[in-house]
């Protein structure tokens, strides 16, 4: 069990372990969804243990969060955490799917995204326990680990509302070709550093 911006979070189903740093961009994020007026419609995508849109719940009055995974141990993982922090279920939905697949054209006020972007070559400089007791699925993307970042950037436009925002988190090595992928996909964009001052997670619009 650990703590996720207050939250309680059980990680026994072999999922990957949230980081402080996705803690630090996960509460820039939802501090402006508090900004935010009427009912939010909030995408936790790649959710993993649903650390991200549990903490929105958590911290936010009229959202709903839809909570996206393709792996079966993730999406049970999310709903013992939506249990544990007593999450009324009339306020999200949890859908299997690879990435947008079975999304069905929904439009979201914020995507909140923590793809696998591990490279895969450099496998070596990851903590052998991280590699023993984590979802290889969830921590690598790739041989450069913008595999997924790529597939999501080019359809997660589709999914936004007029004024939506996309949070993503990434690796500060990855920050050129992640740039590069914005630009030619025709996103508005700025990067942020996290509490280590590396560039670590970025907020895109159209």
């Amino acid at each position: 069990m650990i703590d996720f911006l207050g939250c309680k979070i059980d990680v026994s189903k072999k999922v990957f372990i949230p980081r402080p740093e996705t803690e630090y961009w996960t509460k820039v994020a939802i501090d402006e969804i508090k900004k935010r007026k009427g009912n939010i419609k909030v995408l936790d995508i790649f959710a993993g243990t649903g650390c991200v849109g549990i903490a929105v719940l958590k911290h936010t009055k009229n959202t709903f969060v839809d909570f996206v995974d393709i792996s079966d141990e993730a999406l049970d993982q999310i709903l013992k955490n939506l249990a544990l922090n007593k999450i009324p279920p009339q306020r999200y939905k949890i859908i299997k799917s690879n990435i947008f697949k079975n999304l069905s054209q929904k439009k979201y006020d914020f995507i909140l995204a923590n793809p696998p972007y591990v490279a895969l070559e450099r496998i070596k400089e990851v903590d052998k326990e991280v590699l023993e007791k984590e979802p290889h699925i969830a921590l690598f993307g790739g041989k450069k680990g913008l595999k997924y970042i790529k597939k999501f950037l080019k359809k997660a436009k589709n999914y936004l509302k007029p004024s939506g925002i996309i949070y993503m988190e990434f690796d500060h090595r990855q920050i050129e070709e992640i740039r590069k992928i914005l630009i030619k996909k025709e996103y508005q964009f700025e990067f942020f550093k996290d509490q280590f001052k590396n560039w670590r997670f970025l907020k895109a619009w159209v």
